[in-house]
């Protein structure tokens, strides 16, 4: 870990107040909220919530409240296993800028429910939450929130099973902040995901969320908890109603109320210390609060203290007054750590008086996944309407991303020259496809292969096919394809493997195909002829060639018939003949002639 300053990030934290600040042209954020399951708008304290229509799959149902904190809503929407794997809420139309995304969670209102759901979320794209056995019943674990950067006018949010039951939502909230809000420098800039882990205050004894402090719209809704010691220490609350200097400003619009308390050491005790449970192995940003509001403490130099991250000097002789240059006002100290261990520790040193402080923010600092490439993205949706896939497959949200929860039948690779996510496998075999195998599969041009054997799909082979250079696999074999085999598939010059066997197809197959190094087979498929062991296409093959053998077909029994008719009776008059030979050389035969010759000889 890196010494820092705090005079250094006073520098820091003022000069990135000076920031040109982005907003969104209307005057107050774009604010989203929905209750997941209602068929009507709901109204409550928080204000209101928006009826679940046309985001997303899943059924409705009865909703148990998990915890106190949660919205006064009565229906939910949950996704059983028969919807697929990853389901998510589409949310358009919405404007450019940073939000809090907030989902609250809830159970199925039936005495038969076994366990409470575990599952992941995601939002565009990046895991950013995982459920957890045993958070019912605990305010802080009854929803997960995540601080993302919308660019392209839509939210999406995905709900991924884990094999432990069907996730269940009560409601979203989709809020608008500062676009700086929570900025943490160029380095990372937009490409992370910000999950608050803990917001600990002490302006209330129960929990309490910003708009219980007259919060100020473009800093979000906070949860805040009350802050505890481990171990407990000995400590002084204080508390001012005087009006706190720099709060309720961009970026983060701190309200005021979250400065008027604090908790301050004793002589007893004069250093403070928490130590906060987080995921090991991850990176957080903490966000440290501080005003001076002891009335006995109103100069330079009275209370000075380091703090101490884990161990480590973070934050050297901090003077809030000397800081702010007054007392009453408002002071931000942030830093990024690396956590090793399951808990962060952060002690408050004194070096003269005693420790202060007021609220702690603990964020976890996500990495964002790089997205797919839209054209793929587009192109696997066509095909998934085209193909009527079954709904069990979800393909929901984006194909490779999260990692953990890629679509089921596709394989995925990152293209570093693109900076995207690339499809190099479709893999639909025998799963009850039908209907036509689209041209916009050649927008896969990543691929290496194809299988999409023992299904109902009909008609012709797309030309497109030919597009895909990469390709190596082709494996459309028991289906239902007619027609010829498309030319174009001669240009693939990678292709290693062709099975079209167990199809319709008819016609001449690409001459160039047989003189490749191609394992393939084309049995079932009558019709086919030429090349790759086929038999030779004759002129039956052409099309006047085969108008005669449709004539030849309906005549040829008709010719068949006829011959044989005309070979019975001729054979008939044989046998005829023979009988009266054999008759002529009987004595009664020859008289009847003779007589016969002299009836008819001629008169002289």
């Amino acid at each position: 870990m890196q010494l820092g300053s705090a005079l250094l990030l006073l520098f820091l934290h003022t000069l990135l107040l000076a920031i040109p600040l982005v907003f969104a042209s209307q005057d107050e954020p774009f604010t989203l909220r929905i209750s997941c399951g209602s068929r009507e708008d709901v109204h409550t304290l928080e204000g209101l919530w928006y009826r679940d229509f046309g985001y997303t799959n899943g059924r409705f149902a009865n909703a148990t409240l998990p915890s106190l904190v949660s919205p006064l809503l009565k229906t939910l929407r949950f996704f059983p296993i028969s919807d697929g794997p990853d389901n998510c809420y589409n949310i358009d139309n919405i404007p450019a800028g940073r939000y809090q995304i907030r989902v609250f969670l809830a159970l199925i209102d039936d005495p038969n429910l076994a366990s409470a759901p575990l599952f992941d979320l995601s939002v565009e794209g990046t895991l950013f939450a995982s459920i957890k056995p045993g958070w019912i019943g605990l305010d802080e674990q009854s929803f997960v929130e995540a601080i993302v950067d919308v660019t392209d006018s839509s939210a999406t949010i995905c709900f991924h099973r884990t094999g432990h039951g069907d996730p269940s939502i009560l409601s979203i909230e989709v809020l608008q902040i500062d676009y700086n809000a929570y900025y943490l420098g160029k380095s990372l800039g937009t490409k992370v995901v910000l999950r608050p882990v803990r917001r600990l205050s002490y302006w209330s004894e129960n929990p309490v969320f910003d708009g219980d402090m007259n919060d100020v719209h473009w800093g979000g809704s906070r949860f805040w908890k009350t802050i505890t010691f481990y171990p407990t220490g000995d400590y002084h609350v204080l508390s001012t109603k005087n009006v706190i200097a720099g709060t309720s400003i961009s970026p983060n619009f701190y309200p005021q109320a979250l400065y008027q308390s604090a908790i301050a050491g004793t002589d007893k005790e004069s250093q403070l210390s928490f130590e906060i449970a987080v995921d090991h192995s991850k990176k957080y940003s903490l966000w440290l609060h501080f005003a001076e509001i002891d009335p006995e403490v109103t100069e330079e130099y009275q209370r000075v203290f380091d703090v101490l991250i884990d161990g480590y000097v973070m934050f050297k002789e901090v003077d809030v007054i000397r800081l702010t240059g007054e007392p009453y006002a408002a002071l931000v100290l942030n830093t990024t750590i690396s956590v090793i261990e399951k808990t962060v520790k952060i002690t408050l040193k004194p070096l003269t008086g005693h420790a202060i402080i007021s609220a702690i923010e603990i964020i976890e600092v996500i990495t964002a996944e790089m997205a797919t490439s839209l054209d793929e993205v587009s192109a696997l949706q066509t095909i998934k309407a085209m193909l009527g896939l079954p709904l069990k497959f979800g393909w929901n949200g984006d194909p490779c991303v999260p990692q953990q929860h890629q679509w089921n039948g596709v394989n995925c690779q990152f293209d570093s020259t693109e900076g995207k996510w690339v499809i190099d496998k479709l893999m639909l075999d025998n799963q009850g496809l039908r209907g036509f195998l689209p041209n916009d599969i050649s927008k896969l041009r990543h691929l290496q292969s194809i299988n999409l054997s023992e299904n109902s799909i009909k008609g012709k082979i797309p030309e497109k096919l030919g597009d895909i250079s990469a390709l190596q696999v082709l494996d459309l074999s028991y289906n239902e394809f007619s027609g010829t085999i498309p030319e174009s598939l001669c240009a693939l010059k990678n292709l290693q493997i062709l099975n079209l066997s167990g199809n319709s197809l008819a016609g001449k197959v690409p001459a160039t195909l047989g003189g490749r190094h191609l394992h393939f087979n084309l049995t079932g498929n009558d019709r086919l002829c030429r090349n790759l062991g086929l038999p030779e296409c004759g002129p039956h093959q052409l099309v006047g060639a085969k108008i005669g053998i449709a004539f030849g077909s309906i005549f040829g029994p008709l010719l068949v018939v006829i011959f044989i008719n005309c070979w019975w009776k001729r054979r008939q008059n044989i046998l005829r003949a023979q009988q009266l030979a054999a008759a002529m050389e009987a004595p009664y035969a020859k008289a009847m002639t003779h007589f016969r010759d002299v009836h008819l000889g001629k008169k002289r």
